[in-house]
């Protein structure tokens, strides 16, 4: 791979210059592998991991094949959620604009009306989420009978939102000889149903599984009791401090709860929702790109396609649902050779998970501990917990087992005194015999009893 040029991919000598200019040098290897393929016209299966430059991969030669004379849409590329939609826009546009192509966002969540005004400008590339277009399609506003490439980035997440159906109508509307091309960090085996129906022949881009995951990102996990995942995720944060974190959640009903919780904290705490409307969502973003906003709360579908640059951390409240979720979870950091970290969090029952996407992805996750205001290796702190362990060992092994030291001390204390005591004791047979008081003995003592002295010693003479 890196001895490819653009120039060597046949790419557009156009194209190549704007990729330059945006300090883009040489492709990645899904871009060396799946360009060349789809500007043949070929059906293509891309698998890469996250941030290696999927995009690209699919959008330069889609440009590259779109005659900027005809009006007709030419390119349809379909993604799972708004977000990824306009980002998948914003870089269509800065490629696609400077050499003629009019490119239209086909979102859900936006003014229908006004896509339906901005249609009658003739785009040749639309980029939306299979919902609206569908729905474009209905209304007979869209036509795709001269749509010659399909595209579906998220090809696993688009089909497991429940848009099977709505991609296959897309695809019956267009000719039978178009290309597709589907594009994602993961294809689970329910995908291969669909690539039978719906492609012909496809060469298959994939990455090996040791680079699922970008060998730039930190894998850690820390074990604390459910109880106790808000407090670690406030000390992991207040020590780690960094400029921007991504927060993930399994469950939506439970975000709004730890907004409330870290905001409480004393941090700044947004959180998006994949069934949030456009202006939402993009408000909240812009608030977490620029720093106004330190974390971001989101489940696994808001967040698909989120691209912030130089995301440093990523943690996971909750351990992903597979190893295809924590692959998308960890490539929102470490993209394009950055470096970044990914933390879980996990409870003791959840441990076997780390352990499991260990051996399926081919990476290791670190165990930590929050020490003395320090995020240290678990084993390195059971390390130098081990002296004291073993000197308390050792003090108790010298005494009586079961016996503390300040028990034993008291027991010596006992036994001395148990002994004084004997010692001072004499045998009953040693002792001096006593006189036996007689009978009228006794009863001058009772009658003495109270008396006047001087009366005690008359009586005592008289006896």
């Amino acid at each position: 791979m890196m001895n490819n040029t653009w120039a060597s991919l046949s790419l557009d000598a156009q194209l190549a210059a704007l990729l330059q200019e945006n300090n883009i040098v040489t492709p990645t290897q899904v871009q060396a592998e799946a360009i060349p393929v789809m500007l043949e016209g070929k059906d293509v299966i891309a698998h890469s991991q996250t941030g290696s430059g999927k995009t690209l991969a699919y959008l330069l030669p889609v440009l590259q094949r779109i005659d900027s004379e005809d009006k007709n849409v030419q390119a349809v590329v379909l993604a799972p959620t708004q977000e990824l939609a306009m980002q998948i826009v914003q870089v269509a546009k800065s490629y696609g604009e400077p050499i003629g192509v009019r490119i239209q966002a086909l979102i859900g969540g936006a003014a229908i009306k006004r896509q339906i005004e901005k249609l009658k400008e003739h785009p040749q590339l639309v980029i939306g989420t299979p919902g609206r277009i569908r729905e474009l399609l209905m209304q007979r506003k869209l036509k795709l009978h001269e749509t010659r490439t399909i595209v579906v980035d998220e090809v696993d997440q688009v089909f497991g939102l429940g848009s099977t159906s709505e991609v296959e109508e897309v695809l019956q509307s267009t000719k039978r000889d178009r290309q597709v091309a589907f594009f994602s960090a993961t294809f689970p085996e329910a995908m291969e149903e669909l690539e039978r129906r719906w492609l012909n022949e496809p060469v298959r881009v994939a990455v090996t599984p040791q680079q699922r995951v970008a060998a730039s990102v930190e894998h850690q996990f820390i074990v604390c009791d459910k109880r106790d995942k808000v407090d670690t995720a406030r000390r992991i944060v207040r020590l780690l401090n960094p400029a921007a974190a991504l927060l993930f959640l399994n469950d939506t009903d439970v975000i709004s709860n730890w907004e409330s919780k870290l905001s409480y904290e004393g941090f700044t705490v947004e959180a998006i929702y994949g069934d949030a409307d456009k202006a939402k969502r993009a408000s909240t973003l812009a608030r977490f790109r620029d720093g106004r906003c330190q974390l971001l709360l989101a489940t696994d579908v808001a967040a698909r396609g989120l691209d912030i640059a130089d995301l440093p951390l990523v943690i996971n409240l909750d351990p992903p649902f597979d190893a295809d979720h924590y692959v998308h979870r960890a490539g929102r950091t470490g993209r394009m050779g950055r470096f970044g970290t990914v933390i879980s969090i996990v409870t003791p029952q959840e441990l076997f998970i780390m352990d499991k996407f260990q051996k399926q992805l081919a990476i290791t996750i670190t165990q930590k501990v929050l020490d003395r205001g320090k995020l240290v290796n678990a084993d390195e702190a059971r390390q130098k917990a081990a002296p004291f362990r073993r000197a308390s060992g050792s003090r108790q092994a010298e005494q009586a087992p079961g016996q503390t030291a300040g028990a034993g001390k008291e027991s010596m204390q006992g036994t001395a005194r148990t002994t004084a005591s004997k010692a001072d004791a004499k045998p009953a047979s040693k002792r001096p015999p006593q006189k036996t008081a007689t009978k009228s003995v006794r009863e001058r003592d009772r009658k003495d009893k109270g008396a006047p002295k001087w009366l005690k010693a008359k009586r005592s003479e008289n006896d």
